[in-house]
């Protein structure tokens, strides 16, 4: 029986001590061969930096107001009679908005306008005695005067009818129905929203140091998110000769067309102002920066011969560039990079210094200075 059993041992560490060499040889043979291993080189694609004249122009934030805006509000104290106006609507300059009750006012302008007659005809009757020396000069001045006087009440009386007949001090578009017929308003109580959208303002404010560069007359281009994919140009057409004592930022104002009036006072948009002459730059895609903290880079690719197979190839170059100004997707390269030089466009991230690439432009992206993506 131990006889047994120590054969079976044995048998064991017999088929161990096998499987182990078979092991160890596996390990030295992939030893030796990892000299002679060579990565696969890595797919990418390329774009080349080349030469384009953009514009210049100086970007801003800026805010919408209308060229004429006022809230309609009660001038006299009085009770709604009757409201003219449908909201949201355009209205000429001079057309009736709403009637306050005026019933009280032209009663008293029946009383006015009797006193004035009976005091003209004092007046006439003064005027021609005096002629005759049958009354004093005194009598008749004094009869002059009480005449003025009643004319002078019955046109305070007619004005205060007029300005409880509410009108559009000038065309545009009015806004929401803020009263109701048989209101009792005060003075300034508001009644509804009058702006005139066309043409439109746009306010911005640019830094001091910009003010060499800017002129009254410069174009601005105009983005919001009222017009999506569209672009309004204006013209600036006023500078505010005191810049802001916080900020010294300087406040400009832009005038342009809104013919649709889809632009309304209050909105935001975004406002580049457009300097005269064009900039060269040299641009690359946006995709191809690698940024870090140390400084931005891009890979360059270029041909090397592969010292481990000795045939050539493709090998990129980490080049440390300064960036410029970036306009939809691309990206101007102020310094470290020549014209006309072939540089990864997409997948930078995974890519080391001297790595072997193999260049496939078939899946490149499209890259444009406006881009309209189509979940924007």
């Amino acid at each position: 029986m131990k006889k047994r059993i120590l054969l079976s041992l044995l048998g064991l560490l017999l088929v161990i001590a096998i499987l182990a060499g078979i092991k160890g040889l596996q390990i030295f043979k992939m030893v030796g061969k990892k000299d002679s291993f060579v990565p696969p080189p890595e797919t990418v694609t390329t774009a080349q930096a080349r030469p384009e004249s953009w514009e210049t122009t100086v970007p801003a934030v800026g805010s919408l107001e209308a060229v004429q805006g006022v809230t309609i509000a009660a001038e006299l104290p009085g009770k709604v009679a009757h409201i003219a106006f449908t909201p949201g609507t355009h209205v000429p300059a001079e057309s009736i908005l709403l009637r306050q009750d005026t019933s009280s006012e032209e009663a008293q302008l029946q009383a006015a306008e009797a006193l004035a007659a009976l005091a003209k005809l004092n007046f006439e009757r003064l005027r021609t005695l005096v002629e005759t020396n049958a009354v004093s000069k005194a009598a008749y001045d004094d009869g002059e005067a009480k005449y003025k006087e009643a004319v002078a009440q019955a046109n305070t009386i007619r004005a205060a009818i007029a300005k409880k007949t509410i009108r559009a001090p000038f065309s545009g578009r009015l806004g929401i129905r803020l009263v109701n017929l048989g209101q009792i308003l005060k003075e300034g109580d508001p009644i509804v929203s009058l702006q005139a959208l066309d043409p439109i303002f746009i306010n911005f404010m640019l830094p001091q140091q910009e003010m060499a560069r800017i002129q009254p007359g410069f174009s601005v281009r105009i983005t919001s998110d009222a017009l999506p994919g569209q672009t309004v140009v204006g013209k600036i057409t006023a500078i505010n000769p005191q810049a802001d004592n916080a900020t010294r930022n300087v406040r400009m104002q832009a005038t342009a067309a809104n013919k649709e009036e889809r632009l309304h006072p209050g909105m935001f948009a975004t406002v580049a102002v457009m300097l005269p002459g064009k900039n060269q730059a040299l641009v690359i895609p946006a995709t191809a920066v690698l940024p870090a903290p140390y400084g931005d880079s891009v890979f360059v690719v270029e041909e090397k011969m592969n010292e481990k197979t000795g045939k050539p190839g493709l090998a990129v170059r980490q080049q440390f560039v300064r960036l410029g100004e970036k306009r939809g997707d691309f990206v101007a390269i102020a310094s470290g990079l020549d014209a006309g030089a072939t540089v990864v466009s997409s997948g930078v991230f995974k890519l080391r210094n001297g790595q072997s690439v193999v260049v496939d432009n078939a899946l490149n992206p499209k890259f444009n200075l406006n881009p309209k993506p189509d979940n924007s």
